[in-house]
């Protein structure tokens, strides 16, 4: 006969177990999200080549458009998203990203012209912007507060990995097949974890919150039991039980549950954390490196190269902020310790740029993108998704979290359009620019973030009413 201690951790193993699935097969979509968002970087060169050559002659402007399509669909799929998360149930809105990112991959690597390219990027948007606003809010419902922090941002682990995984494919493909037409294949290799995706989420729970919020409770409980220990079930469950009940009472959540209050006032801190995290330039650097790298007089095969060492000290940097920093450290203080970095790196980049064009330029270029991200990847990429999927009450949650994603991805879309241009444009002035931007975000939170580490979700709903009624 075993003992109470053995029976307790035979179930802790099994529930951890269970978690370990749930967290690898949904951030798939975060893996996925990181990949096309990062794998154009190595297709734009190979696409700015004559169409004799295989490419599509793409001129800045045209690089702007093929770049900016994926993150026009990205808002329009993360509004959309969110909303349908909260009608239909966070599993089956992965299920439709998974299928929305097989038929925009499929239909990047075989478009005959930009033209085409440009609207297969839109669609694979909208899968990304789906993914963005429903996987962080899935895996925050799926946890216990324990461990909610380290679930949800493994997510921006998958995404930095996705990133790191296109780098790579990219300088590999280029190396082997160096042919302009070779951008087709990078693209395609997207098609491998979307069908993983659209499998594995078919062996993965609903969140237990949608549930109770649809009336299921049946089921919600089920899925309880399946994710927590027996001893955490009764007391969790009667709390979401508690809170949908008090929501119940003042109706179903909508777009008109934003004039109140308390609801809007954080979903407007929400929308803020959102959008201005995207105008750190983060993503000017993670779309642009080889472009930026190519400005300062390298070749393109080692600016590509070059790239990787983005993605390595993107994924080492979040791996370190979730092991090392996360649980230690207030969410708001990570914010604000990463916003202060990124200031400091994009102005020594500025000046960077002021010396003489050399190849030592070249590599202090590449070492200070590195320093900002760092700090970028390993206290705001970290923090930022996790403290979206828990600040939001839960009968808008979906809606609420996908206005602020949509405006997130429209931050994106400012940088991934004008970037190109600017360096086009100001060379390396255009870092002290978004310096100057980093500044002025850096002031928002200070003054607005609120702090979320410690809290269940119900108790942090509670909180907020309480502070901004």
């Amino acid at each position: 006969m075993s003992s109470p201690a053995a029976s307790a951790g035979d179930e802790q193993r099994r529930v951890d177990r269970r978690l370990f699935t749930i967290r690898s097969i949904a951030t798939l979509g975060g893996l996925l999200f990181g990949y096309d968002t990062g794998v154009i970087s190595g297709a734009l060169p190979f696409l700015k080549e004559p169409r004799e050559a295989g490419g599509f002659g793409l001129s800045a402007f045209d690089e702007s458009l093929v770049t900016t399509g994926l993150t026009v669909g990205a808002a329009f799929g993360a509004l959309i998203g969110g909303r349908l998360s909260d009608r239909f149930g966070r599993r089956r809105s992965i299920m439709t990203v998974a299928v929305i990112f097989l038929i925009g991959a499929l239909g990047c690597a075989l478009a005959p012209d930009r033209e085409v390219l440009i609207v297969f990027r839109f669609v694979l948007g909208l899968a990304v912007g789906g993914a963005s606003a429903t996987v962080p809010v899935y895996l925050s419902e799926m946890s216990p507060v324990k461990i909610r922090g380290t679930m949800v941002s493994r997510n921006e682990l998958m995404i930095v990995t996705g990133q790191l995984l296109a780098y790579t494919c990219n300088a590999i493909i280029a190396t082997v097949w160096p042919q302009a037409r070779m951008w087709r294949w990078m693209l395609a290799v997207a098609t491998l974890p979307a069908i993983g995706l659209w499998i594995g989420i078919h062996l993965l729970p609903e969140s237990p919150r949608w549930l109770a919020n649809r009336n299921r409770g049946q089921e919600m409980w089920a899925v309880l039991n399946e994710v927590r220990m027996a001893d955490e079930v009764e007391d969790e469950g009667q709390d979401i039980i508690r809170r949908v009940e008090e929501e119940r009472a003042v109706g179903r959540g909508g777009w008109a549950d934003l004039r109140i209050r308390w609801i809007r006032r954080i979903t407007l801190i929400g929308i803020g954390l959102a959008f201005f995290s995207q105008l750190t330039g983060v993503n000017g650097i993670m779309y642009y490196a080889p472009t930026i790298l190519i400005s300062t007089g390298l070749g393109t095969r080692a600016s590509l190269v070059a790239t990787i060492a983005n993605g390595v000290v993107s994924v080492v940097s979040v791996y370190i902020g979730i092991t090392f920093f996360l649980n230690r450290l207030p969410r708001r203080r990570m914010i604000l310790t990463g916003q202060s970095g990124c200031v400091g790196s994009l102005i020594v980049l500025g000046l960077v740029f002021l010396l003489p064009e050399s190849t030592a330029r070249s590599y202090l270029v590449l070492l200070f993108m590195l320093s900002f991200l760092f700090f970028m990847q390993c206290f705001i990429g970290v923090t930022f998704w996790l403290m979206l999927s828990e600040i939001f009450p839960m009968r808008v949650r979906g809606l609420a979290n996908g206005i602020a994603v949509f405006c997130n991805w429209v931050g994106n879309i400012i940088v991934s359009f004008t970037f190109p241009n600017l360096i086009e444009a100001v060379q390396g002035n255009v870092f002290f620019i978004f310096a100057v931007v980093n500044l002025g975000t850096l002031a928002f939170y200070a003054r607005f973030l609120p702090e979320t580490k410690g809290h269940s979700l119900e108790s942090l709903e509670r909180h907020f009413e309480e502070r901004y009624s």
